[in-house]
């Protein structure tokens, strides 16, 4: 009798976390949003090494460029998305996407808006499919801006990474 295939680890695809927090990069233990992210995507069976830390305003572009190019499947940064002069994840990772998908960033800042109020619509996330076909998302650096992330993700990820890799739409019923 042959098994089932086993969804777990490689066969998912990669994941990578990257944290852009000047106190986390100064001391990694101040991180309370790179382990959730992490956990909430080993919970969905892709393999995630521990979340990687730069600071603000640090090679954010440069990181996101490195973990594509050692085939993530998926990468999802935490801060840097707002107002500070620091605040500049947006600009590093929107000239690594090949299409932007606003509608993703635009639901999250929905969400945070109804929970966290008007402090949400500083949220300059970006979300888009880079070279290669990866899933690139930019979440606020707050664990509830992470948490409003990660619930429009979840219904989300498995369809847009099918998209990408080319298995369509799933067949519609007929009833």
């Amino acid at each position: 009798m042959t098994a089932a295939p086993n969804r777990a680890g490689p066969t998912r695809g990669r994941a990578v976390v990257v944290v852009v927090s000047t106190q986390a990069a100064a001391d990694p233990a101040l991180d309370r949003t790179g382990p959730v992210i992490a956990g909430w995507l080993r919970e969905r069976e892709f393999t995630v090494p521990e979340p990687v830390i730069v600071a603000d305003g640090g090679p954010v572009a440069e990181t996101v460029t490195s973990e594509l190019l050692a085939d993530a499947r998926v990468v999802i940064t935490t801060g840097g998305t707002g107002v500070t002069p620091t605040d500049r994840t947006p600009e590093a990772v929107a000239p690594l996407l090949d299409l932007e998908l606003p509608g993703v960033i635009e639901e999250i800042r929905r969400r945070g808006l109804a929970g966290a109020g008007p402090t949400a619509l500083l949220s300059r996330g970006v979300a888009g499919i880079a070279s290669g076909g990866a899933f690139v998302v930019t979440l606020p650096g707050s664990r509830g801006g992470v948490a409003d992330g990660l619930a429009v993700l979840d219904g989300l990820l498995d369809h847009v990474l099918a998209q990408v890799h080319g298995e369509g739409h799933a067949p519609r019923s007929t009833s």
